[in-house]
Order: structure tokens, then C-alpha cells, then sequence
């Protein structure tokens, strides 16, 4: 009789400083695996995309996406928000400079 020992392996996630979850030993977010995903891109076309994913991150990526659907969601969810704001940030600060452009561009003139 053949011994089969089962082992479970973790996530292959890595958090960065910001909050931000990245798949393997790469840049990519979790978020870009699973909307791919969701999109209905097969793992080997997420790796074909994004080749600096391995195939087995990438499986292991859906696996846990399929198995912890709703925590995973949750963070996609609270992602998007945190990309708002940080938008809204930028653009505000796009407008600041925008009015002293304005604002030096009239003093030449004037």
C-alpha cells in the first residue's frame, strides 16, 4: 500500500507595506488574478498575462478565492474603496496646481 502523505500549503500571498496582497514573488495584486478570474480567464491565461505568476500561485490564487470567497470579496471591496480616496487625494492636489499654473500664468500676462 502506496503512503500519501496530505499536506496544505499556504496561500502564496505576500502583504506589502501598504496593505497591499501580492500573489507569489511577484508585483501582481490578488485583485488582478481574481477579476481575471472572474472575467473567465483559466489560470494559464492569467500566467500568459501577468508572466511573472507561476501556474501553481495561480491555481492556488483561485483555489483560495473559491474557498474564502466572501473574506476575499470583503478586500477587494475595502481595495476599491481605498482607491477612491486615494484618487480623490491626487485629483484634489491636480486642482491646487492647476490654480497656481493659472495664477502664474496670469502675473506673466499681467
Amino acid at each position: 500500500m502506496l503512503s500519501f502523505a496530505i499536506r496544505t500549503d499556504a496561500p502564496p500571498f505576500l502583504q506589502d507595506e501598504y496593505g497591499a496582497v501580492r500573489v507569489g514573488n511577484s508585483r501582481v495584486l490578488i485583485e488582478m488574478v481574481v477579476r481575471a478570474f472572474q472575467d473567465g480567464a483559466t489560470p494559464e491565461a492569467i500566467v500568459l498575462r501577468y508572466p511573472t505568476l507561476t501556474l501553481p500561485d495561480v491555481y492556488a490564487t483561485v483555489a483560495y478565492y473559491l474557498h474564502h470567497r466572501q473574506d476575499v470579496d470583503n478586500y477587494l471591496i475595502d481595495r476599491e474603496h481605498t482607491s477612491v480616496q486615494v484618487q480623490s487625494r491626487v485629483e484634489q492636489g491636480q486642482r491646487d496646481v492647476t490654480e497656481i499654473r493659472n495664477r502664474i500664468l496670469a502675473q506673466a500676462h499681467g
